[in-house]
Formats: structure tokens, sequence, C-alpha cells
């Protein structure tokens, strides 16, 4: 039972869109397509920013609202939805990992 709990945990989810407003403690970021905006908690010291291949790192503050992002995340862990890393794109056709 304890394993199948762990291995949810790990489930992510993906959601693309435009920065809305961003803070130390939390981003908001709205789908350009379907209006859906999601709020995610952001933990102290986080430092999971990276380009859209994944090979650069960055700090929060480069992160501003008008921004495509990707962000990668769950709500097991916390029991609120929490980015585990961001990915800033250069517009909204571009997905992670593209080159």
């Amino acid at each position: 039972m304890l394993a199948a709990s762990s291995g949810t945990a790990l489930a992510a989810s993906t959601f693309y869109g435009i920065v809305v407003h961003v803070s130390t403690s939390n981003i908001k970021v709205q789908d350009s397509r379907t209006k859906q905006t999601l709020s995610f908690a952001i933990l102290p010291k986080f430092d999971q920013v990276f380009s859209a291949d994944g090979k650069t790192t960055y700090q929060m503050k480069a992160i501003k609202a008008g921004q495509y992002v990707g962000i990668i995340y769950d709500q097991k862990a916390l029991g609120a939805r929490h980015a585990d890393k961001i990915y800033l794109l250069n517009n909204a056709n571009e997905r992670i990992g593209s080159q």
C-alpha cells in the first residue's frame, strides 16, 4: 500500500500559458486558448527554472508577467498544486524539450 501511494506522488502534469502574476511564493499562469488560469505554490529556495530545451538554468527573478512558460506540477506531496519545474518558452507553440 505504501509503495502505491509513493508511486502516485511522482505523477506530474504539465500546464502551458502566459504568466499573469509571479511572486516569491506563487505563480499564476493563464492558458491563452482555453482562458483557464491556474496558480502554483512555489517553495522557498525554488531553483528549478529552465530554458525550453532544459539546458540552461535561470533564477526566479527571470520570470516576468507576460512570458510564456511550461510548468511541471503536482499536488500530491503538499496537498496543494505546486510547481516542480518551470520552463521559459519563446512562444505559445513551443513545448518543453524542443530545440
